[in-house]
């Protein structure tokens, strides 16, 4: 397959080019549709409890979607911003679409107690269409807005989706500015010249396109968080850019035995049929990591899954496509990797590998035991939906949440947990769930329904608020009452967390360990793999609860402690880190696959697969970092996050565990480190994928 595509492009590359053209502006002109159209929410995970109860109070509740408004800055009972406050009031009673807006004044609560600050809630009628309510929001919006007053804020609802959408564009356009001329300067070190730097980054922008295109699909059938925006982008970036480097470093090893435009071509196919192997393997690594995020039956988590397998699909296909084709026609232009003797190439790779050969049980010794200890904080970790306090300072729902965190008590605007009684709820049973929280609020729907609001202290997803969600569960006993609201859904999204990790992770592994098989025909590599993989993810996840959640150094990264990380971090950072700490893996792999098939020396194998890559998993880790540090500099703490711990995972894994404990860990199973049993060598000689043996490149001599 590798060798049609590679025959095609070179064939055809102006017309490959072309269609990877049309793919480009498609992605950047249909694709970016989806910046409109993005939902934060996040926890909701369909047949659950909370999901039940939800959908069926949007069918019974004659009101909709509200938005608040906070109005702060200068004594609210000024006899002028309280005229001004009553008309905007009135004004915005009027507007088509609105059910309820209450009079700050005369409505307990909604005034501060310092008298600096005033809260106005809008409630829109039910059933309204999308259109409608867009209308009735921004009228609202615009009327609101017109109050003279130092500071004046409106966020929540279907409002804060768009107001994030608007965020998350105006932060992909920055990483990008900020990305591309960094990694633009790195590839002219790598290189020494501007064409063979400029390509990785072509493939990085068909990446871009990708992530968009795919985004914009899954958003037509499925909602799309704001995150994703971000985590798909720099994936996408960060992908492209690997597979070109290791591409275009093997090209111009090719290059060294090209003398005509024939011989150029076959160059092309030398690298596609060498190298390319190693980009169709990485890719379906990430993908099959990525599976692992279906087996949930969170909407977000799956949609993740699908669009980061999407984009991984399009990088891949760039890769082998896209990138021959651009090589046929300038690639004659690209010179050739400098001759180096054996002595001078990566002999600062060659001798780590010697290092840890020799002293392989000193470094597991060390490596291993620093590693679980960095990991150590996972056994900490908890989840949580979070509050605007995850959001940059400079958003709207930000400067909303702080305006009102220090005017009025805390706890105020968080979220209740919605209890419905339904018909034939016994009364005693009723009064047991009221009795759970003092001066709780009900109101009767249609149907002989009940809506009782349960007030909890503390923050949304707190432990008083997710455990007031368990005790109305426990005093329900087998009567007809389900519990809905924001804690519920966390309650609900760990619980699925809990259920499914395990089958997740039988199917990552699982899947990984077959893809590894295939390339490499060992039990034991794949094993190994797995395991010293394990160590760096658990390292980097580590780090990211010290920071993070136990706030140790988070405000130098833009973000605060939280006492618990986003919800969309740990499976986002588990899925994708382990997918590019493959990549590495196979890059390093593949190079000592070739020399063992050529030389059949077990030791000197392993000393040669990372003096020809060591540079490359080195120079694409470093890209990956700057890539994922550009998205970070935007404020979302989840971003924050998922970027510090992919930044940690790679980093740590293409160093410590890449360059240590690999060959170390080799060097320890020695030559049983390629066996495997004879009924699957035998199936892996029939079947097996694997890189060809290409000679080894010429290398001058020194005297």
């Amino acid at each position: 397959m590798l060798s049609t595509l590679a025959r095609a492009a070179t064939r055809r590359p102006l017309t490959v080019i072309g269609l990877w053209a049309a793919f480009l502006l498609l992605g950047f002109g249909l694709g970016t549709g989806v910046f409109a159209d993005l939902s934060d929410d996040v926890p909701d995970v369909p047949g659950t409890e909370s999901d039940i109860a939800d959908d069926y109070l949007s069918g019974v509740d004659p009101t909709g979607e509200s938005v608040t408004a906070v109005v702060a800055g200068e004594p609210v009972s000024d006899a002028a911003l309280r005229a001004q406050v009553e008309r905007t009031v009135a004004e915005v009673r009027r507007i088509a679409g609105v059910a309820d807006v209450p009079d700050p004044y005369t409505t307990p609560g909604l005034t501060a107690r310092d008298g600096q600050a005033l809260v106005v809630p809008v409630t829109f009628e039910g059933g309204l269409s999308d259109e409608a309510e867009e209308e009735a929001t921004d009228a609202a919006v615009e009327t609101i807005k017109r109050i003279d007053a130092p500071d004046v804020h409106v966020s929540g609802g279907e409002l804060l989706g768009r107001q994030l959408g608007e965020r998350a564009q105006e932060d992909v356009k920055n990483a990008e500015l900020i990305s591309l001329p960094v990694v633009l300067a790195l590839l002219l070190v790598v290189f020494g010249g501007l064409r063979a730097a400029a390509l990785p980054l072509v493939i990085a922008v068909s990446g871009i396109a990708g992530a968009f295109l795919g985004l914009f699909a899954f958003s037509q059938v499925t909602d799309i968080s704001v995150y994703a925006i971000q985590v798909t982008t720099m994936l996408g970036l960060g992908l492209a850019i690997d597979y070109a480097l290791l591409m275009l470093v093997r090209f111009r090893e090719e290059r060294r035995r090209t003398e005509s435009t024939e011989d150029l071509v076959e160059a092309v196919h030398r690298t596609v049929d060498a190298a390319g192997r190693t980009v169709l393997f990485s890719g379906l690594t990430v993908a099959v990591s990525l599976t692992g995020l279906l087996v949930f039956p969170s909407v977000f988590l799956r949609s993740m899954g699908l669009a980061v397998a999407a984009v991984v699909v399009v990088d891949m296909l760039a890769a082998v496509t896209l990138l021959p084709a651009l090589l046929t026609k300038f690639g004659g232009r690209i010179r050739p990797s400098k001759a180096r003797s054996l002595d001078e190439e990566g002999r600062v790779f060659a001798r780590l590998a010697r290092f840890a050969q020799r002293r392989r049980i000193a470094v597991l010794v060390t490596v291993v035991p620093a590693l679980l200890l960095l990991a150590l904080p996972v056994t900490g970790m908890r989840i949580a939906i979070g509050d605007a306090r995850q959001l940059p300072s400079s958003t709207e729902a930000r400067q909303l949440y702080d305006t009102v965190d220090a005017h009025f008590p805390k706890g105020t605007g968080v979220s209740p947990v919605v209890v419905v009684l339904k018909p034939g709820t016994d009364t005693a049973t009723a009064d047991r769930i009221r009795a759970l929280v003092p001066d709780s609020e009900s109101r009767e729907l249609p149907g002989g329904n009940t809506v009782v609001e349960l007030q909890p202290p503390g923050s949304v997803d707190g432990k008083a608020a997710t455990g007031l969600v368990e005790r109305v569960r426990d005093a329900r006993g087998d009567e007809p009452v389900e519990v809905t609201g924001v804690a519920a859904r966390l309650v609900d999204f760990r619980a699925m967390l809990a259920d499914r990790a395990p089958w997740a992770a039988l199917t990552v592994l699982a899947g990984i360990f077959v893809l590894l098989f295939a390339f490499t025909g060992s039990v034991l590599i794949p094993l190994r793999t797995i395991a010293t993989t394990l160590l760096s993810l658990g390292a980097a996840l580590g780090v990211v609860v010290w920071v993070f959640q136990d706030g140790h150094g988070a405000g130098l990264l833009g973000g605060e402690g939280l006492g618990a990380l986003s919800l969309t971090a740990p499976p986002l950072i588990v899925s994708i880190a382990f997918g590019l700490a493959m990549d590495y893996e196979l890059f390093i792999l593949a190079r000592m696959r070739e020399s063992r098939q050529r030389t059949g020396d077990d030791h000197e194998a392993v000393v040669t697969g990372l003096r020809r890559s060591g540079r490359v998993v080195t120079c694409a880790a470093l890209l990956l970092a700057v890539v994922f540090g550009a998205f970070m500099t935007g404020g979302f703490s989840p971003i924050l996050q998922i970027g510090l711990g992919l930044t940690l995972a790679v980093l740590i894994d293409a160093t410590v565990v890449r360059m240590l404990l690999v060959p170390a860990t080799m060097a320890l199973l020695g030559r049983h480190a390629w066996w495997a049993p004879g009924p699957l060598r035998r199936v892996h000689d029939r079947f097996g994928l694997r890189e060809t043996a290409a000679a080894e490149p010429s290398v001058t001599t020194k005297v």
